[in-house]
């Protein structure tokens, strides 16, 4: 393996526990409960039937195409129940998941392949034109059609169902340390970064949602983020599996329909980006919506104006609490009663019960109460690391301290508030837009002599990137042009609103870009 320095064959007995029997156990216990509603393709499936069919995908990947424990299974698909059948399968097999973001454009999708090295990549139908587009690039060239995506495949997913064996595979030896996903977030330095997320997170995320947000059986709710984020596949869906709930996924998001499932299904939680609950408020079902049987709702990916959280509870009588979590460390790591949530408003709660907390000034010494600081994260929902970068990783990964790069304080009661980022980061409609990387790539233009990234406050997207461009002497560019020369090589949602000529760029005395002074002078704030 050379993504991380772990000897995958060691013949060590194995520690502790992993997250290849989870579905297994589940289904022993309950097995004919009803544990998905597919919203994609309509139907239920019982604990039995998911268990089967993540055997049938593990066995006939393990069997048939000679996937063993380590190597990487690319997927890039919509919402649907093959998250749950790969997550589940490829764990049985000690194989590693890594979902890609549809999102992206052929330039990502080839570096992150090329940096994971997946043996198959897993295609939808609606991306099948972009890995067409990729494909020269990517060093993996065996693809699996799923849903009818047309595109050069060594079988069919629909295949692997019908003809993989029901039965549990045959496991390798199984470690808590040992890569369940590879999540790649957007990178500080222009390049995407894999976070290896072991076994272990996968489970202790479980088991610290159930215990920490008093999840049980009883309790239904619906997956309505994508599930190439850690967010949509472990915010509710593994933890409420494991405790035996009910799940709903839905693969496009529609205020009024998900409205509708939300209502008719009887959920009791509800996770939400503040883009989220911003439509849903706005849209026409909102009026008439019952929510008597929610518990509490969740707003996560970016803080939630409080006026909006305040709406929602006058309104419709609901809890909401304000979560806290990051691909790396797990995400899920605060949590806070009913009570709490109106008490601390803003507040992300307490560290979740198996979970420590810090937060640290420059120099890494801890900070008093209502002192801002770093906020870090240690625990067993702990990344690995980052896939084939050990400068990233000794950087974020410090003596099991993982350094978050969120600034935080903490009052007298012990309530965590986020109020900024070390990190240079614009949070959009969920979503993180790291500045370096999309700096990098107007800089690549041969008009831009410098650029910096600001990100201005939008009521729908919680924040919109703005480029402050200065051209090379002598040249012109557009404001089109620039934003047509990103498109081609970002992700729609990366790719600035707003392009600002200036004549030149505020620099402090070590050479970094005064980015306060540009807001100031660009957009008041």
């Amino acid at each position: 393996m050379t993504g991380l320095d772990t000897d995958l064959d060691t013949e060590e007995e194995p520690m502790g526990e992993h997250a290849g029997e989870l579905l297994t156990r589940r289904t022993r216990l309950t097995p004919d409960r009803e544990a998905l509603y597919d919203v994609p393709s309509g139907k239920r499936f019982t604990y039995r039937q998911l268990n089967e069919r993540a055997c049938r995908v593990a066995n006939y990947l393990q069997s048939e195409l000679g996937v063993k424990k380590g190597d990487r299974v690319g997927l890039i698909a919509q919402n649907g129940v093959h998250f749950v059948d790969l997550t589940y399968g490829l764990a049985k097999i000690g194989a590693i998941l890594v979902p890609f973001n549809w999102r992206i454009k052929p330039y990502e999708l080839q570096y992150m392949s090329n940096d994971c090295e997946p043996s198959f990549v897993i295609v939808g139908p609606q991306f099948a034109s972009l890995v067409n587009d990729s494909k020269s690039g990517m060093s993996c060239k065996r693809f699996i059609s799923l849903e009818g995506a047309k595109i050069d495949s060594v079988c069919t997913y629909e295949h692997m169902l019908e003809a993989g064996s029901p039965t549990e595979p045959v496991r390798p030896q199984l470690d808590e340390d040992d890569p369940l996903f590879i999540l790649y977030t957007s990178g500080t330095t222009g390049k995407s970064k894999g976070a290896v997320i072991p076994h272990r997170q996968f489970l202790w995320n479980c088991i610290n949602t159930v215990i920490s947000w008093g999840l049980s059986e009883s309790d239904v709710s619906i997956v309505l983020t994508p599930m190439y984020h850690a967010g949509g596949l472990n915010i509710f869906l593994s933890p409420l599996l494991y405790a035996g709930g009910r799940m709903i996924i839905e693969s496009d998001f529609d205020p009024d329909l998900s409205l509708k499932h939300i209502q008719e299904e009887k959920c009791t939680t509800v996770l939400g980006v503040p883009t989220l609950f911003k439509m849903w408020h706005d849209c026409e079902s909102y009026k008439s919506a019952d929510f008597s049987n929610i518990r509490f709702l969740v707003n996560g990916g970016a803080a939630i104006p409080v006026e909006l959280m305040d709406a929602w509870r006058a309104e419709k009588h609901v809890v909401f609490r304000q979560g806290y979590g990051l691909t790396e460390v797990g995400v899920n790591c605060m949590s806070m009663t009913n009570e709490e949530s109106v008490k601390y408003n803003g507040s992300v709660g307490k560290p979740i019960f198996h979970t420590e907390v810090k937060l640290i000034d420059a120099d890494g010494n801890e900070v008093p109460p209502e002192t801002p600081g770093e906020l870090c994260i240690k625990g067993p929902t702990t990344c690995l690391g980052y896939w084939n970068n050990p400068e990233a990783t000794n950087k974020a990964l410090i003596d099991g301290w993982f350094h978050t790069g969120d600034m935080a304080k903490r009052n007298a009661e012990g309530f965590i508030y986020i109020i900024g980022r070390y990190k240079d980061m614009i949070k959009s409609g969920g979503e993180n837009i790291y500045a370096a990387e999309v700096e990098a790539v107007f800089r690549d233009h041969p008009a831009v002599a410098d650029c910096a990234l600001i990100g201005k406050p939008d009521p729908k997207w919680d924040e919109v990137g703005v480029m402050v461009v200065v051209l090379e002497k002598g040249k012109t560019a557009t404001e089109a042009e620039l934003l047509a020369f990103c498109k081609e090589r970002l992700a729609n949602y990366k790719v600035p609103k707003q392009v600002i000529f200036a004549d030149s760029l505020p620099y402090s005395a070590y050479g970094k870009i005064q980015k306060a002074e540009l807001k100031k002078k660009y957009l008041g704030i």
